[in-house]
C-alpha cells in the first residue's frame, strides 16, 4: 500500500543504494521536496552539475541553445538526443533549473525565438493546423521551465477559451471544440489540433477544477482503455513486472497522471507497482526492448550494469508515485 511514509522510506532506500550525485540530488530535490537553497542540496549541487549526465547535455547543446531540431528527429544526423524538446524534458527530469548554469537558460532563449519569429529553424507548416499546434508546443515547453511568460499569454488564452467551450457542459464535445478552433484559428478542417491541456496545466491555478476533472474523464478514460502512444493500458497490466516492455506502460501512466484525481484510473496500477518491489524494496523491470527514439531516463552514461538499471527503474517509478500523491492529495492527508 502506498503511503507518504512508505514513499519516503523507499526514496531513502534508493538514496542508500546509489551514491551517484545525480541520483541523490533528484531524490532530495524532486522526491523529498528539499528546498533549492537547503544546505544539503547546495553542498551536493557542484557534484551534480559536474556529473556525466549533465556534461552530456552541455556537450550536445548547440550554439543556438537547442539540440538539433525542435521536435522532429533528423534521421540523417547521429545526434545524442533526437530533438530539442526531448533534451529539454531530460534537463528537467534530472533536476536542472534556470539557476544551474546556462543549459536551460540557453534552451529557454532558444524556445522564445520561435514565438518572437526570430528562430532560424523552419517548422513544419504543411497544413492549416500546424501554426497553432507549433505555437502551443513551444509555449508549453517554455511554461514548463518558467510559467507566466508573456510571450505565451496569447496562446494560453486561446486554448483556455477553446477548452472552456469544449467542456462547458461538464463533458467533452467535439462539435463545440471544432467550432471554437475554427473561430480562433480561422481553420476549416474537420480534423482538429489536439487539445493542449498540457499547456493549460502549466498554469493550474487558472484552470477550474471542474474543467480539469472533465479533461481527466475524457482523456484519462480513453488512455485507460486504449493506452497512450503504445497500446499499454492500466486496464491490462503485464502479468509480471520483469517483462521486456514494462517501461512502455509508463507512457500511459504519466499521461493520465498529469491530472488531479488520477487515482480514478491509476489506483490499480499503483497497487501493482507497490506489490512488485524486489527484495531490496526497489524496482527492476529487467532488460527492456529499445524504444525507436531512445531512452532518456538514465542517471549514468554507463547503462550496462544492473545497478544502474535498478536506480533508473526505481527513480522512474518513484517519480510517477510522487506526482500521483501530489495529484491525489486527499488520499494521502
Amino acid at each position: 500500500m502506498l503511503t507518504r511514509e512508505t514513499f519516503t522510506r523507499t526514496a531513502q532506500r534508493l538514496y542508500d543504494f546509489c551514491a551517484y550525485p545525480a541520483v541523490r540530488y533528484k531524490i532530495l530535490f524532486h522526491l523529498l521536496d528539499v528546498p533549492y537553497g537547503d544546505d544539503t542540496l547546495t553542498a551536493l549541487r557542484p557534484s551534480f552539475l559536474g556529473s556525466d549526465i549533465v556534461k552530456e547535455l552541455r556537450d550536445a547543446q548547440d550554439y543556438r541553445g537547442g539540440w538539433g531540431r525542435l521536435r522532429d528527429k533528423d534521421y540523417s544526423a547521429k545526434d545524442k538526443f533526437p530533438s530539442s524538446l526531448v533534451a529539454i524534458k531530460r534537463c528537467q527530469y534530472i533536476g536542472l533549473t534556470l539557476d544551474d548554469g546556462d543549459i536551460l537558460l540557453l534552451a529557454y532563449d532558444y524556445l522564445e525565438e520561435f514565438l518572437k519569429g526570430t528562430a532560424r529553424e523552419p517548422l513544419f507548416e504543411k497544413n492549416e493546423r500546424a501554426a497553432p499546434w507549433n505555437a502551443a508546443i513551444v509555449s508549453e515547453a517554455i511554461e514548463s521551465i518558467k510559467p507566466y511568460n508573456k510571450l505565451c499569454d496569447r496562446t494560453y488564452n486561446e486554448w483556455m477559451y477553446i477548452a472552456t467551450r469544449a467542456y462547458e457542459s461538464g463533458e467533452y464535445s467535439y462539435e463545440r471544440e471544432r467550432d471554437a478552433q475554427h473561430e480562433v484559428f480561422w481553420t476549416k478542417e474537420a480534423r482538429l489540433v489536439p487539445m493542449q491541456f498540457g499547456l493549460l496545466l502549466k498554469r493550474r491555478a487558472e484552470l477550474p477544477p471542474c474543467m480539469e476533472e472533465a479533461m481527466l474523464r475524457h482523456h484519462g478514460e480513453h488512455a485507460y482503455q486504449n493506452g497512450y502512444f503504445w497500446d499499454k493500458t492500466p486496464q491490462r497490466l503485464p502479468d509480471h513486472f520483469v517483462y521486456k516492455q514494462t517501461r512502455r506502460w509508463f507512457h500511459t501512466f504519466n499521461y493520465i497522471n498529469q491530472f488531479r484525481g488520477s487515482a480514478l484510473y491509476l489506483a490499480d496500477a499503483v497497487e501493482w507497482l507497490m506489490a512488485n518491489r524486489n527484495a531490496d524494496g526497489l524496482w527492476d523491470w529487467g532488460t527492456q526492448t529499445k524504444d525507436p527514439w531512445g531512452y532518456f531516463g538514465y542517471f549514468s552514461t554507463n547503462r550496462d550494469y544492473k545497478h544502474n538499471r535498478v536506480a533508473d527503474c526505481t527513480m522512474e517509478v518513484l517519480d510517477f508515485l510522487k506526482a500521483y500523491m501530489d495529484n491525489n492529495a486527499g488520499l494521502f492527508a
